[in-house]
């Protein structure tokens, strides 16, 4: 299948860096009152398709075989990274490091949840005004 326009430039934008959402924003010309769970929602469903996921997969390998960048390598610069803070005492960058080897392994994995309330007024009458 071939992607759609705004789905490939949604790939692209992706693979350039930038998050899914705002990515989306700048594929799909988001208006500015557009729910920002709508915008994760409806990145987080593109970005699920094989097509998408596998054209931002097509366009981020050249950059990272540019750079010789693996997995392994990350997470083995991450944990050196780690282990000097640690021996320097700098405790908060040791656990910033190790947060982010754990992301980058898919151990470690945010997650946020949108809760919305409404609530329906009742009009006042006259007497509730006494």
């Amino acid at each position: 299948m071939t992607l759609t326009s705004k789905q490939e430039r949604f790939a692209q934008e992706v693979a350039s860096g930038k998050t899914q959402a705002d990515a989306y924003r700048a594929a799909f010309n988001v208006s500015a009152n557009t729910k920002p769970e709508t915008i994760h929602k409806r990145a987080s469903e593109l970005i699920k398709s094989g097509e998408v996921a596998g054209r931002v997969e097509e366009l981020r390998k050249p950059i990272i075989e540019e750079v010789g960048i693996t997995l392994k390598i990350h997470l083995e610069d991450l944990k050196r990274l780690r282990n000097a803070a640690v021996q320097s005492g700098q405790y908060g960058a040791a656990i910033t490091a190790e947060v982010a080897r754990g992301k980058a392994a898919g151990i470690h994995v945010e997650k946020s949840e949108v809760v919305s309330i409404t609530k329906s007024l009742t009009p006042l009458n006259d007497e509730d005004w006494i």
